[in-house]
């Protein structure tokens, strides 16, 4: 069904220029009338009556003037109806980013990225033909005929029959055919959406498919894909093609008829010319908008097929948003609890976290530990908030997270991650990113302090530096520094970090992680710990095994009591000597 009340409920941002466009749609059609009557009487005056253009020239005036009336309409509502979209496709962007934004990257993993970018550009823009042409259309088809009717019925009876009559035909083949484009539509978005995420799997995985050699057969799969895409669009423009045919074939026979029927009347005399003619000329103007709404009913069903996936994306909620509580509840450096949480992972039977409990305490550096798989991650992320436990609490203080503004508890907190994402903007952007309202004097102190201000300035154009795509155009340290230079701008209370130093060489990593140690004073912090050194200094080290707390204590209380433990740091040993 092509009136989509999900689509029509977009308007209510900008219900003015929406019905201005359909009013000027109106006027523009009642001077098409005025057009068409005043044509047919200097027709009649000036052919059949002899009257000069003198006589005339008052009616010329009109029919000028209800033109350019019409013409004028015509370009405001195009005006109004290009506003509309452009708001309604800007409104649809921010609510697809933000709700992207707020689901967190635990749940956009589980979604194509090409995908989400195909349906954000070109999804989105497939709903300007729907807004700007197709739905206007729907009310103006069903307004207009109306309106002539109205001035045709006194004139002649039977035409009027006659339009009642063959009105509905062409509708009715509209929707005929449009049952059957409707699910070529659906494949053929479905397709695109797919191509474009494969087209996006394979622009990242270029270096990988260069280095096993499989570049000619990722081309050959490129080559199918698009020509599966080729093969569905071509079915769609048949059936547009086809549709558009028989509308026009309907709306020819029907006008003929109309004009039979007026033209054996002038013969027999019973028909005033005048009348006949304004008849005549209106006829085509009469299924106009039919004809327009059946040309226009393709685009419908392709904004129709895009909303689909658009829907799916505004539509998916984050179960870790509340917005149940103030600022004031959340005082300053609190303790965190972990009280009995489990979670369980969508495509997973064993829980990744079951029944923990364990305190990050105020002011300390706690140091999870254990294999790949055991769940460090997952109870980062949930303090994070990028997941909600199934079961148990998280509190802050004697405050359940989950009744409390996510947003407002994230002020708290500096993430630095083991491959910290730069932003394709300048080096001054990137840092700022922690702190919005930060002065340019903030970001230069937060720079020194993580010991990268002197490779930004001696750079040609120093802080207003463009970063490449992901920052290729830094090294791994200097990505890692940029990120502490984040964390030190943000002064945040908490400060959780995946081990950012595991995948650097000896030399930088032990200058960031005194740089590190420096940020960590007197504030609270959780490590995924990867490095001996980090353990060490940890003043508490919780041991993680199968999503549940197999100890905790300090480096050498696990020494002596945990063999589990023992086996674990032996195992990260022998990877540093190798």
């Amino acid at each position: 069904m092509l009136f989509d009340r999900r689509l029509f409920s977009l308007i209510k941002s900008d219900k003015i220029q929406f019905y201005s466009a359909l009013i000027c749609g109106l006027l523009a059609s009642a001077f098409t009338i005025s057009q068409a009557y005043f044509l047919s009487r200097i027709i009649n005056n000036v052919f059949l009556l002899g009257h000069t253009l003198e006589r005339v020239k008052n009616i010329l005036f009109l029919f000028a003037a209800a033109s350019l009336l019409k013409a004028a309409f015509i370009f405001l509502q195009n005006i109004f109806s290009s506003k509309l979209v452009v708001e309604i496709k800007k409104n649809l962007r921010e609510n697809i980013i933000t709700n992207i934004s707020s689901l967190g990257p635990i749940k956009i993993k589980s979604e194509r990225t090409g995908e989400i970018v195909n349906t954000l550009l070109n999804g989105v823009d497939k709903l300007e033909d729907y807004f700007s042409k197709f739905l206007p259309q729907l009310f103006l088809a069903a307004l207009i005929p109306l309106m002539i009717l109205f001035f045709v019925l006194p004139k002649d009876l039977l035409s009027a029959i006659i339009f009642i009559v063959t009105a509905p035909i062409i509708p009715t083949f509209m929707f005929l055919i449009g049952s059957i484009a409707e699910k070529l539509n659906q494949k053929q978005w479905t397709t695109l959406s797919r191509m474009s995420a494969y087209f996006f799997d394979v622009l990242q995985g270029i270096p990988t498919l260069k280095l096993f050699n499989r570049t000619k057969e990722t081309l050959k799969r490129i080559e199918d894909v698009t020509n599966i895409f080729r093969i569905k669009t071509l079915k769609v423009l048949r059936v547009a093609f086809l549709s558009a045919l028989v509308l026009e074939v309907a709306s020819t026979i029907s006008v003929a008829v109309i004009a039979v029927a007026i033209g054996l009347r002038l013969l027999n005399g019973d028909f005033n010319f005048a009348d006949a003619l304004f008849i005549l000329i209106i006829a085509p103007e009469f299924y106009l908008p039919l004809r327009q709404l059946g040309v226009s009913y393709h685009a419908g069903m392709e904004g129709v097929a895009a909303f689909e996936r658009i829907s799916l994306l505004i539509q998916t909620k984050n179960e870790n948003q509340k917005t149940i509580s103030s600022e004031h509840e959340l005082k300053e450096n609190q303790s965190i609890v972990f009280d009995n949480v489990s979670f369980t992972y969508e495509d997973r039977n064993e829980p990744a976290i079951n029944s923990v409990s364990l305190v990050i305490e105020k002011g300390k550096v706690t140091a999870l530990v254990g294999q790949t798989g055991s769940g460090k991650t997952t109870l980062m992320n949930m303090l994070l908030g990028f997941i909600k436990p199934q079961s148990g609490k998280i509190k802050y203080g004697n405050v359940d997270l989950n009744k409390i503004e996510l947003n407002e508890f994230r002020k708290k907190i500096s993430w630095l991650p083991q491959n910290p994402h730069l932003f394709n903007s300048t080096l001054l952007e990137n840092i700022k990113l922690s702190k919005e309202d930060a002065t340019y004097d903030d970001v230069v102190s937060a720079a020194m302090k993580a010991k990268i201000h002197n490779l930004i300035s001696n750079l040609p154009n120093g802080y207003e530096t463009k970063v490449s795509e992901a920052g290729s155009n830094f090294s791994g340290g200097e990505i890692q520094r940029i990120a502490l230079a984040r964390a030190y701008l943000r002064n945040a209370e908490i400060i959780c970090v995946d081990e950012p130093t595991a995948n650097l060489d000896p030399e930088t990593e032990k200058e960031i992680m005194n740089n590190m140690y420096e940020l960590y004073q007197e504030k609270t912090v959780l490590i995924i710990a990867h490095r001996l050194k980090t353990i060490e200094k940890a003043d508490k080290i919780i041991v993680v095994k199968d999503g549940k707390i197999l100890d905790e204590g300090k480096h050498d209380e696990l020494m002596i009591k945990s063999e589990y433990y023992k086996k674990l740091i032996d195992e990260i040993e022998k990877d540093m000597s190798s």
